[in-house]
Parts: C-alpha cells; sequence; structure tokens
C-alpha cells in the first residue's frame, strides 16, 4: 500500500451484479461519510470503478463496504490496485 502522510490512493474494479443497484450512489454516501475523495463510475462491461483517496484508514473502511455493497448487490469480485496519492480531489463524484 503507497501512502504520503498517512494518505492512501486506491483504484478498485468491482465485478457482479454491481449495476442497477444503486452501488454508485452508496459508494458517494459511504465515501463522503469517511471524508474519502474521488469517483465512481459504470463500466460498459457492467463492472463498477472507483478511485479513492484520503486518510489511509478511510479509504481502507470504503474499501471493505465495496466487497459487499448495497443489499442488492452481489460483489462477485473486488480488484484493488493501490496508486501514489495525488491530493488531486475536492470531493466525491459520480462521473460517466
Amino acid at each position: 500500500m503507497m501512502e504520503v502522510n498517512g494518505k492512501s490512493r486506491a483504484h478498485i474494479l468491482v465485478s457482479g451484479k454491481v449495476q442497477g443497484v444503486y452501488f454508485r450512489q452508496n459508494t458517494l454516501i459511504v465515501a463522503t461519510e469517511h471524508g474519502v475523495m474521488g469517483w465512481v463510475r459504470n463500466l460498459p462491461d457492467g463492472r463498477v470503478e472507483a478511485v479513492l483517496e484520503g486518510e489511509q484508514e478511510n479509504v481502507s473502511k470504503v474499501i471493505k463496504w465495496c466487497h459487499r455493497g448495497p443489499p442488492e448487490a452481489r460483489v462477485d469480485d473486488l480488484n484493488v490496485k493501490y496508486e501514489s496519492y495525488t491530493g488531486e480531489f475536492r470531493d466525491f463524484t459520480i462521473t460517466d
């Protein structure tokens, strides 16, 4: 895990029944609650992709939540790639 002053960045890909179940909206809520910045989006292949930046502990909490997702979701796989923290985000958004 790459950290800069206790902050980390994770690029995640979530597979399973993760579109049409409010995964992005709930990720926005969970990330905001934990002060995590970045974005989340649906991919054409049915996965959800997100970039998370913030305090390492809070990024880990959002990743842990993504392992199960919202009630109607079924997460089959979660791929996490840690990257260098950039501090480029001011909030968390849903993108296209």
